[in-house]
């Protein structure tokens, strides 16, 4: 029987802690939450590879590195609400909803949202709600929210989504241009988002988070 528990240990020990996040409450969460609880069934013995892990429909759950690095940006307070776009199966609203006072999760696959429940619900999460709808939409009768956390790769992220933030809030998200990325970091100040770069990385661009296309005669 696979010892998830030791995988877990060695995820921290050789994927997060040298990419330099050390920070207690992210070290915590991810020894506790059992990513194994939050993949397909068929993807459970792959849940700790350190790489973008393939949930189908152009869908990836973040490498753990990835997740824990825009974590440590984040400094999320337990005070604070987050909305964490793009939860697939849930797994980085668990880790998140160990931080923070609350996170509102969304998800616009059905299937996905309907397990993120179960899943949450398992793990004890009761601070974490599932809303299902368009991830560029957010979830904003739910909001202000202190902390965004965007899930795979956009191109842009909508003024719909920026607006949902408050001032002095912060945002992460990864950046697509090709097959490459960088996670950017931004606050809002004086209604505006500043960003700065975070760090590389990679994931496929999520649904409604393409660039706009114009058209020209």
């Amino acid at each position: 029987m696979t010892d998830f528990s030791k995988r877990r240990t060695m995820m921290v020990d050789t994927q997060v802690r040298p990419s330099d996040v050390t920070k207690f409450p992210i070290i915590d969460a991810m020894l506790h939450v059992a990513r194994e609880d939050f993949v397909p069934s068929t993807q459970r013995e792959a849940a700790y590879v350190g790489e973008n892990l393939d949930l189908g429909q152009g869908r990836v759950l973040l490498e753990p590195r990835t997740l824990a690095k825009m974590l440590d940006f984040l400094a999320i307070g337990n005070d604070e609400l987050v909305l964490d776009l793009g939860c697939a199966y849930g797994y980085s609203t668990a880790v998140t909803a160990r931080m923070a006072q609350a996170v509102v999760a969304v998800e616009q696959d059905e299937d996905m949202a309907r397990e993120a429940v179960d899943a949450l619900m398992a793990a004890g999460a009761d601070n974490a709600v599932v809303h299902s709808g368009k991830l560029a939409e957010g979830a904003p009768q739910h909001g202000p929210y202190d902390v965004i956390l965007v899930q795979g790769g956009v191109a842009q992220v909508p003024e719909a989504l920026t607006d949902q933030l408050k001032e002095g809030g912060r945002i992460a998200a990864l950046f697509m241009d090709g097959p490459l990325g960088e996670v950017r970091l931004g606050r809002k100040r004086a209604g505006k988002v500043n960003w700065r770069l975070g760090f590389n990385a990679s994931a496929p661009i999520l649904p409604g988070f393409q660039k706009d296309t114009v058209f020209s005669f």
